[in-house]
C-alpha cells in the first residue's frame, strides 16, 4: 500500500491564506509547516507529492505536483504512483496512524474499490483507490467547494465502484478551525503548539 501526501511547501503568502487575518502570512506558514510535520509523522513513510521545495524527513520519497488544476494534479499523483494508493492532504493534522491503518486495511478488503474520507467543510481529507486509473474522475470534479466530497463520491459510484466512506474529519481553513483541530491533536502535536503560539483566540477571519 502506497501512501501519498499532497502538500504545498509552507511558504508565507502561499499557504493557509484564510488564516490571514488574524494571522500574518509568516504565522500562517508556521501553522502550515506544523500541520505538514504532524501529517508526515502520522503516515510514517510514503511519497510526498509536493508543490514547491521542502526537506522531507528521511525515508520519504518526493515527487513534484504536475497539472493545471487540483483535480488534474490529484489524478497525476495516483497515476504516477501506479499502484493501489491512499492519498491524504496536509489540512487534517489530527489524523492518527490508527485511522490511516484502518483506511488502508479497508482498501485492501476484497470487493472494495475505493475509500473516501469526507471533510466537515464538504470536501474530503483522504481518497484511496485500488486502481489508480480511477483517479481520472477527479479531473471533472469541482475542487475546493462545499460539494467536492459529495461530487467525488458520485463520480466514483458512477463508475460502479464499491466505495467505503470513512469517518469525517474537520480540516483547517479558518482560525476557528485551527483551534478546534488543535484540541483534537495528540499530546506533543507540533500543530497544537503552533496554533497556541501563532493563532489569536476570539478573532474571526
Amino acid at each position: 500500500m502506497n501512501v501519498l501526501v499532497m502538500a504545498k511547501a509552507p511558504v508565507p503568502g502561499r499557504v493557509k491564506t484564510r488564516l490571514c487575518p488574524p494571522c500574518t502570512p509568516e504565522q500562517a506558514a508556521s501553522v502550515a509547516a506544523a500541520a505538514l510535520a504532524d501529517t508526515l509523522a502520522a503516515v510514517g513513510t510514503g511519497t510526498l507529492v509536493l508543490s514547491g521545495r521542502y526537506d522531507a524527513p528521511a525515508g520519504w520519497g518526493v515527487v513534484p505536483q504536475r497539472g493545471d488544476g487540483l483535480g488534474e494534479r490529484l489524478r497525476h499523483a495516483f497515476v504516477d504512483a501506479g499502484t493501489t494508493s491512499l492519498l491524504v492532504g496536509m489540512d487534517t493534522p489530527q489524523v492518527t496512524s490508527a485511522l490511516l491503518d484502518e483506511a488502508a486495511a479497508t482498501l485492501r478488503t476484497d470487493g472494495v474499490d475505493a475509500v473516501l474520507g469526507p471533510a466537515a467543510d464538504g470536501g474530503w481529507w483522504t481518497l484511496g483507490l485500488r486502481d489508480p486509473y480511477h483517479a481520472d474522475v477527479l479531473v471533472d470534479v469541482p475542487m475546493s467547494t462545499d460539494r467536492t466530497g459529495e461530487l467525488t463520491l458520485a463520480a466514483l459510484l458512477h463508475r460502479e465502484l464499491r466505495v467505503v466512506v470513512l469517518p469525517t474529519l474537520r480540516d483547517v481553513d479558518t482560525a476557528d478551525d485551527a483551534h478546534a483541530v488543535a484540541r483534537e491533536c495528540a499530546a506533543g502535536s507540533a500543530f497544537a503548539r503552533a496554533v497556541a503560539a501563532h493563532v489569536p483566540t476570539g478573532v474571526r477571519a
